[in-house]
């Protein structure tokens, strides 16, 4: 977790606190996918371009976000929403989100593990009723039969470390994906470009991935990868990124291996790069979904995460589950 994350969340919290909410900026870009947008050429010249005349995605790119993930309830008919109601939202997350709340009790507080000072869920929301946007709903589709009964299967195992999930080992960060999704901290990542190959390496858990632009096929089944097998090509002024090949079920909100996602990548203007993908598994949701955020460029370095392989703390989690086994009636 970053010092900076830490130092712009003290003075939201306690502008929170004194009941004086901070202002949320509001993005300026809609929800239309920038693959479907007809881009002004007075905006086209603002993007920066590499020597190969393809657009400069590099930098470091800040994806924290107030808009939610899913459609609310109160934008369920929206396509789109106005910038006071962005703002309204927004608000009432950070004031919903304030881990210096008391409320809930001394349990409550154990469940929050950090105080406000260690998060960051960001303070701009985009002129979009949610992140996903397609459905239409706004929804991510129900999971399959399968998916469901594999997802219950596999939670609450504490037999050993390996059965334990990747982000509370420290092996794989739950917004760093691919794909990535704004999460609670560490929401940016830095992209390096070349004429073959581009790098993103996440600040969440250091996740890099190396992307082959030189048209090649993906490996062979046999061959899986965490983070999986990403390929990559150029549609107009677009990054298109495939990847396949996963090596384990679990990776993304309870994927299958067979998660095969594509990731878009275009910079809108000097200071904004739009990222959408698009989620295909069969195996576990009823059919494909797709979401777009907008990430914002920055200034800022990426800070070492503190967090490694093999947290220690496991140690605990693990004797805390055979003690809930020889006490069966001290469970609640």
């Amino acid at each position: 977790m970053s010092l900076r994350l830490g130092i712009v969340l003290v003075s939201l919290a306690a502008v929170s606190v004194a009941g004086q909410s901070p202002k949320a900026v509001v993005a300026a870009h809609s929800n239309t996918p920038a693959s479907k947008k007809n881009t002004p050429a007075s905006k086209k010249s603002m993007v920066p371009r590499t020597s190969d005349g393809r657009p400069d995605l590099q930098g470091t790119w800040d994806f924290a976000q107030l808009t939610p993930f899913e459609r609310p309830s109160e934008f369920a008919d929206k396509d789109s929403v106005t910038e006071e109601e962005a703002e309204e939202f927004a608000q009432k997350r950070i004031e919903t989100t304030n881990k210096d709340r008391r409320d809930g009790g001394a349990a409550a507080d154990v469940e929050r593990a950090y105080n406000d000072f260690w998060w960051d869920f960001g303070t701009r929301v985009a002129k979009q009723p949610s992140l996903v946007v397609d459905p239409p709903d706004g929804r991510v589709p129900p999971l399959t039969a399968d998916a469901q009964k594999r997802i219950a299967e596999r939670r609450n195992h504490y037999e050993h470390p390996e059965e334990r999930p990747l982000a509370e080992r420290c092996i794989l960060g739950f917004n760093s994906g691919p794909p990535m999704v704004p999460s609670a901290y560490n929401n940016n990542m830095q992209l390096v470009q070349t004429r073959d190959q581009i790098v993103i390496v996440n600040e969440m858990i250091h996740s890099a991935r190396i992307i082959d632009l030189n048209g090649r096929a993906h490996r062979p089944k046999e061959i899986r990868l965490l983070t999986g097998d990403s390929v990559g090509h150029w549609e107009g002024d677009t990054l298109v990124v495939d990847t396949t090949n996963y090596l384990r079920d679990g990776v993304f909100r309870g994927s299958d291996t067979n998660l095969h996602l594509v990731e878009r990548f275009t910079r809108l203007d000097a200071d904004t790069l739009r990222y959408e993908f698009t989620v295909d598994d069969p195996t576990t949701w009823t059919k494909k979904w797709s979401a777009s955020i907008p990430m914002t460029r920055t200034d800022e370095l990426m800070y070492e995460y503190a967090c490694h392989e093999g947290n220690h703390a496991l140690a605990g989690v693990l004797m805390g589950a055979r003690y809930q086994e020889t006490h069966p009636q001290e469970k609640k």
